[in-house]
């Protein structure tokens, strides 16, 4: 579904009482944004010009373009088309407060973007951040936002992909404790996560990526001296891989593989638990590091931050993430 060449992007406006409504509205006075996209607000047309009004932001104008089926957005910079979503109570909403109506308005949002995904009415869907707190609040079952997506799209578990600079980090697991994510990590499961990966980069335009994967012990266990995961799992899994032709890597001690593959050594690294990959990313650049939730019918990137309750409502927030993961649902929708 296309205007001109532009591809439709459905940007959810996130939790409403954080800072996505601010960081939506700055993401959209990027000229850049509009030569590349077509951006649709999936959230609320009252929110944001109370936000607006608040933050004293100037220069937009909110055009809510209606239930209608096909969206018709128009388009053009300066003006923000929004698809109005109905959430009772959100007038009384209160900015930088756990809520259940912010609950429910964001899980309205990401359902509507799913929505008009799977009907192709957008091409991708850029996701402003949420609360998973409010979530509860609201009685919504969802861990997060990949979990909500996969459920509302019907898909697989998808495959989470952060993107700072050249550097690119897949997770072999999300929202676990700690001792849950080490139990996780089995021949099987990184095996297949390497196989998973190697497909994923190949749509990504890499004929043979280079796959590292990084050590869970302190200097990759140093021969069995502290931790045998390496030897009885990762190792065997990469030796695995690489007899059916996966260009893999590792295991690389955690310590070094992430700024090797800032150096260009790797195309990519396999984190093997959650924070192990986000404070690689979010040391190297907090505000521009991307996430892309690879996998399901529809391509969805996010902002790679919290919804920032103590700025909220307050003309603080730096929409620059926003932004940036606007501009890569682009450039993952070109390269396939």
């Amino acid at each position: 579904m296309k205007i001109s060449d532009r591809p439709i992007i459905a940007v959810t406006m996130g939790d409403p009482a954080g800072i996505g409504p601010e960081v939506v509205l700055g993401a959209l006075k990027s000229a850049a944004v509009y030569e590349r996209c077509v951006p649709v607000v999936i959230g609320s047309a009252d929110v944001l010009r109370r936000c607006m009004a608040e933050c004293g932001i100037e220069g937009l104008t909110i055009n809510p373009i209606g239930p209608m089926s096909p969206i018709s957005p128009i388009g053009l910079m300066g003006q923000v088309d929004v698809l109005d979503v109905p959430v009772a109570g959100l007038e009384n909403l209160e900015p930088g407060k756990v809520q259940a109506v912010a609950g429910r308005a964001a899980d309205a949002y990401i359902r509507k973007a799913c929505e008009l995904g799977l009907r192709h009415e957008v091409d991708a869907i850029a996701t402003a951040p949420i609360n998973k707190e409010s979530l509860r609040a609201a009685d919504i079952s969802g861990i997060g936002h990949t979990e909500l997506l996969a459920d509302y799209l019907n898909g697989p578990d998808p495959l989470t992909l952060f993107i700072t600079g050249n550097m690119r980090i897949f997770f072999l697991s999300r929202h676990l404790s700690l001792k849950d994510a080490i139990g996780y990590i089995t021949f099987d499961t990184v095996l297949d996560m390497i196989r998973r990966v190697n497909s994923a980069m190949r749509k990504m335009g890499f004929g043979s990526p280079s796959i590292a994967v990084a050590a869970l012990n302190p200097h990759g266990s140093d021969g069995g001296q502290f931790g045998d995961e390496e030897a009885r799992h990762i190792s065997p899994a990469v030796e695995a891989a690489k007899g059916e032709g996966i260009n893999a890597i590792g295991p690389v001690p955690a310590d070094s593989v992430f700024h090797q593959a800032l150096e260009g050594r790797y195309d990519c690294v396999i984190s093997l638990y959650h924070d192990q990959g986000h404070i690689a990313s979010k040391t190297r650049d907090f505000f521009r590091t991307v996430t892309a939730t690879l996998g399901l019918p529809v391509l969805r990137t996010s902002v790679d931050h919290g919804t920032g309750f103590d700025i909220a409502w307050q003309g603080k927030a730096d929409p620059i993430s926003m932004e940036t993961a606007i501009l890569a649902a682009c450039d993952l929708l070109r390269a396939g």
